[in-house]
């Protein structure tokens, strides 16, 4: 553990010093101050809270953001540092590929959930400067929001270090890795919607759209953070939220699934991997 966290250490300084942990953060915090100030205005007329609105707004947010901030940050972890040499000095240490691995990914889902915390944090700060008054609940489901949030960036760290450990260059692995980010956010829930309405209930019934859920983790997230709410009618799922209910430990749980499936994989893809 001890050479997992030194990793994760110069992961992090790394980050620090090309400014990706103050870019993003400062990203987030502008996004989410953005979203708290604008997008809370609807309120007064549908009789939500505005932190309800803000979590709701947040999370369509990040689906679209974290998971690209991700993969950017973590698509050369490994082919990068092969391209530029940098690996073979750092394994001719005594360390194993599999730490390498490890210890990179915990450095990066540090940095994102760093970023995460003070930049959507800043919007429950001003939320509280402002003197809006919120239910416990509705700081539940803000706080998990943050949890879920940066399960989701992990998921793609994993998955930007799976394809970064099969690729040979880094313009493939970034060219993969938009590819994935435009599937799995935008292309997949576009061809399951037009299905739905073509299919009209024939063929997908309430448990075949569950497990079809399960194949996106957006789509994990997404449902974590409607699941008890009643601010659905923001969200872009709503009728989907409506029509399954896996329940949210099954939730978590795929969404743990797909962090330690790519993360797996990739430490087996780099252990075979010639240098």
């Amino acid at each position: 553990m001890r050479t997992v966290a030194i990793i994760a250490g110069k992961e992090i300084q790394e980050g620090l010093r090309n400014r990706w942990v103050l870019a993003t953060t400062l990203l987030l915090a502008a996004l989410s101050l953005s979203l708290t100030f604008l997008g809370s205005a609807p309120t007064g007329n549908v009789g939500v809270g505005a932190l309800d609105v803000v979590v709701v707004s947040l999370s369509s947010l990040t689906i679209f953001l974290l998971p690209l901030i991700a993969l950017l940050i973590s698509h050369d972890a490994v082919v990068g540092e092969m391209e530029r040499g940098t690996m073979i000095l750092l394994l001719s240490y005594p360390v194993g590929r599999g730490q390498v691995i490890l210890g990179k990914f915990v450095g990066h889902v540090l940095i994102l959930a760093f970023a995460t915390v003070i930049g959507y944090g800043a919007a429950g700060v001003a939320l509280m400067l402002t003197g809006t008054s919120s239910l416990a609940a509705s700081w539940y489901a803000f706080g998990a929001m943050l949890g879920s949030s940066i399960m989701l960036g992990a998921v793609f760290v994993a998955i930007g270090y799976l394809i970064s450990s099969l690729v040979r260059d880094r313009g493939t692995a970034a060219g993969l890795s938009i590819g994935v980010w435009l599937l799995m956010v935008l292309v997949f829930d576009m061809a399951l919607l037009g299905f739905l309405v073509v299919d009209q209930g024939r063929i997908i019934s309430g448990p075949v759209l569950n497990a079809l859920l399960f194949l996106n983790p957006t789509d994990l997230y997404r449902l974590t953070n409607l699941t008890g709410f009643n601010v659905s009618q923001f969200a872009g799922m709503a009728g989907l939220a409506g029509s399954t209910n896996p329940g949210l430990a099954p939730l978590l749980l795929g969404l743990s699934v797909w962090i330690a499936v790519p993360l797996g994989l990739a430490m087996l893809s780099f252990a075979r991997r010639e240098l």
